[in-house]
């Protein structure tokens, strides 16, 4: 007997599970990294954008997609990329930047409220994940990732990172 095709429900279920290699407290579902799944007879075809173009994690991902699809049984997996529309902090959705927050990552502020050379602002205050304040201080633009900075409160004196916005 033949399995029915798994609904993009049920693949977007599977691919809950792979966790973004950078940041784990967030799957790359949530991340929004994922675009679409779909199954057919041939296989499973996972769209992914890229946080941007040159993320050293992207050839984790696809392995970790790519597994976690195999190990239900399903495949071959094809892995298309696509980078339109690019991709934005926009799409990490409220109960992900609760997560982060949680995790000790101050979540990214809308990418709309950025200035188009993120690099050449001066940065404005973030909330400290741990105290809540707003007496904060950006120390580098680059944190441990491209895709965070490295700030201090002058509250609580805790150092801890800013998922930037993009």
């Amino acid at each position: 007997m033949k399995r029915a095709l798994a609904s993009r429900d049920e693949l977007l279920q599977i691919l809950d599970t792979v966790m973004d290699p950078e940041v784990p407290v967030l799957s790359v579902v949530e991340l929004g990294i994922i675009r679409d799944a779909v199954a057919s007879d041939e296989g499973v075809v996972v769209t992914i954008t890229p946080t941007y173009s040159g993320c050293p994690a992207m050839r984790e991902i696809e392995t970790e997609v790519r597994r976690a699809i195999e190990a239900q049984g399903l495949g071959p997996v094809e892995i298309r990329t696509t980078y339109s529309p690019a991709w934005t902090t926009d799409w990490i959705d409220a109960d992900a930047r609760a997560k982060l927050e949680a995790y000790g990552i101050a979540p990214p502020r809308p990418a709309s409220e950025d200035e188009l050379v993120p690099l050449l602002r001066r940065a404005a205050s973030v909330r400290c994940p741990y105290c809540q304040s707003r007496e904060t201080e950006q120390k580098s633009v680059f944190g441990t990732t491209a895709c965070k900075s490295i700030w201090v409160c002058n509250a609580c004196r805790q150092p801890f990172e800013e998922f930037k916005a993009h």
